[in-house]
C-alpha cells in the first residue's frame, strides 16, 4: 500500500504541482485515502456492520480505482519519457543579449562571444508541468471510467451460463439433470440485501434439480450476516441444496455457520457424498472441505477426498464439489468425472487472472484434466473492491448429458 501510494503521489501530486499549499493539501488527501483500506481491514472485526458499510464502500472502491490509476500511469510512462525528452531537446531559445562573453587568453585581449549552440539547453518548467498534468488527467479519466464500469457490472444481475457436460456411464434417465451452481457470494458489509435476493430468484428460475454452492458464501459471522443469508431459505430444488466450505468460511466462526446453514435448508457436505436419483438411476454428488481447512485449527476439518468417495460404486458417475480448482489433481487421481469449483472470481479485476494461473489450473470455464472435467464458475459476488472487470458475476446451469449410444 505504501509503495502504491508513493508512486501515485509522485505522479499525481509532486509532478503536477509546484511547492506550496495545493501540493500539501493533495498530499494529505492521498495519505488519508491510503490509510482507508488498511483501516477497513483492521477494524472489520471491531466495527458493527452499519458502521463498517460506508467505510468499506469508500475504502475498497478507492483501492480498485488506485490500482487502475497505477496501471494506466505505468502504461503512460513511455509516453511521458518520450515527450519529456522532446521537451528537453527543444527548449525555449536563450536571447542573444543574454549570451555571455568570455575573456580571451591574454591580458587586454578582446572578449570572445560564445556561440548560441554552445549554451546548454534549459528545460522549460511550465512545459514539464503541462505534460505531467495532461498525463495525470488522462490516467484519472481512464481509471475512473474503468472502476465505474467495474462497480456497475459487479452489482448488476448475474449472467446465467448453460454448460452441457457429458459424463461417461451416466444413465440416460438422468440426461438433462440440472445442477445450478454458484460460488463466492462473499456476503459482507458491501454485498447482500436485494442483490442476494435477486441471485436466489435467478437460481430458482432455472428450475434446478440440484443447487450447489461451492464455497466462500460469507465474510462475517452469523450474528452479523444471518439476515443477509436468509434468502437461502427460499431456494427451491428438486433434490436439495448443497454447500461446501471455501477458504473464507475459515476466516470467521465456521462452526456457527455450519450449524446455521441447515436451518435454511442447506445441506453441508464435509468429506461425504449423497446419491442424486431419478427412479432407479443415480449419480453421486460428493463434497469436501476447502484445502485450507486442515490449517484452520478446527478439529476434524480438512479436505479428505478418500473419505468422501469411500465405498462408492465405481460404475456410478461422481460429481465433486470442491471450492478450489487445484483440487482437480486429487480428483483426477481418484477417478472423479466432474469437479465444480469457484474461488478464482474469474480474476475479478483484469489482469489478476494471469496471477491466479500461477496457483490454479483454471481461472474459469470448462476444462479437461485427463478423464476428469473441471468447471470453474466466476462467482456471484466480489471480495475487496466492489467491482468486476473482465469477469461478470455468474450463475451456472450444468446440464448433465448421457453419452450417445
Amino acid at each position: 500500500m505504501a509503495l502504491l501510494h508513493a508512486y501515485l503521489w509522485f505522479r499525481l501530486v509532486r509532478s503536477t504541482t509546484r511547492p506550496g499549499r495545493t501540493r500539501r493539501r493533495l498530499t494529505v488527501v492521498l495519505t488519508v485515502l491510503a490509510v482507508l483500506p488498511v483501516a477497513a481491514l483492521l477494524l472489520r472485526r471491531t466495527l458493527p456492520l452499519a458502521a463498517a458499510t460506508p467505510l468499506d464502500w469508500l475504502a475498497y472502491t478507492w483501492l480498485g480505482t488506485a490500482f487502475y490509476l497505477f496501471l494506466v500511469l505505468l502504461v503512460l510512462e513511455p509516453v511521458r519519457l518520450l515527450l519529456g525528452r522532446r521537451s528537453r531537446l527543444a527548449p525555449e531559445a536563450t536571447p542573444a543579449a543574454e549570451v555571455p562573453a568570455v575573456a580571451g587568453p591574454g591580458a587586454g585581449a578582446p572578449a570572445v562571444e560564445v556561440p548560441e549552440a554552445a549554451v546548454p539547453p534549459v528545460p522549460d518548467p511550465s512545459r514539464r508541468l503541462f505534460l505531467a498534468r495532461g498525463l495525470a488527467v488522462t490516467a484519472g479519466a481512464v481509471a475512473l471510467g474503468t472502476a465505474g464500469t467495474g462497480v456497475y457490472l459487479a452489482n448488476a444481475a448475474p449472467v446465467v451460463r448453460r454448460v452441457p457436460v457429458t459424463l461417461r456411464g451416466l444413465d440416460p434417465a438422468l440426461d438433462g439433470l440440472r445442477i445450478v451452481t454458484f460460488s463466492d457470494g462473499h456476503l459482507s458489509a458491501t454485498y447482500g440485501g436485494r442483490r442476494f435476493e435477486r441471485l436466489v430468484e435467478t437460481v430458482n428460475a432455472q428450475r434446478p434439480d440440484v443447487v450447489a454452492i461451492v464455497g466462500d458464501l460469507v465474510d462475517g459471522d452469523v450474528d452479523e450476516l444471518g439476515r443477509e443469508a436468509a434468502p437461502l431459505a427460499d431456494l427451491v430444488s428438486e433434490q436439495g441444496v448443497f454447500f461446501v466450505t471455501g477458504n473464507h468460511e475459515y476466516f470467521v466462526d465456521t462452526t456457527a455457520w455450519l450449524r446455521h446453514l441447515p436451518t435454511l435448508g442447506v445441506d453441508v457436505l464435509r468429506n461425504e457424498r449423497v446419491a442424486i436419483r431419478r427412479g432407479t438411476a443415480t449419480v453421486d454428488l460428493a463434497g469436501i472441505d476447502d484445502r485450507t481447512a486442515a490449517s484452520s485449527g478446527l478439529a476434524g476439518h480438512g479436505a479428505d477426498l478418500d473419505a468422501a468417495l469411500d465405498g462408492r460404486d465405481d460404475g456410478v458417475p461422481v460429481v465433486l464439489l470442491a471450492h478450489q480448482p487445484v483440487m482437480v489433481e486429487q480428483a483426477q487421481a481418484a477417478g472423479v468425472d466432474l469437479q465444480l469449483s469457484g474461488h478464482t472470481h474469474g480474476g475479478q479485476l483484469w489482469p489478476f487472472d494471469y496471477a491466479i494461473r500461477l496457483d490454479q489450473p483454471s481461472v474459469e470455464g470448462l476444462s479437461r484434466h485427463g478423464d476428469t472435467q473441471l468447471y470453474v464458475t466466476s462467482g456471484a459476488g466480489y471480495w475487496g473492491p466492489p467491482m468486476r472487470i473482465g469477469a461478470r458475476p455468474e450463475i451456472t446451469v450444468v446440464e448433465l448429458r448421457a453419452p450417445e449410444a
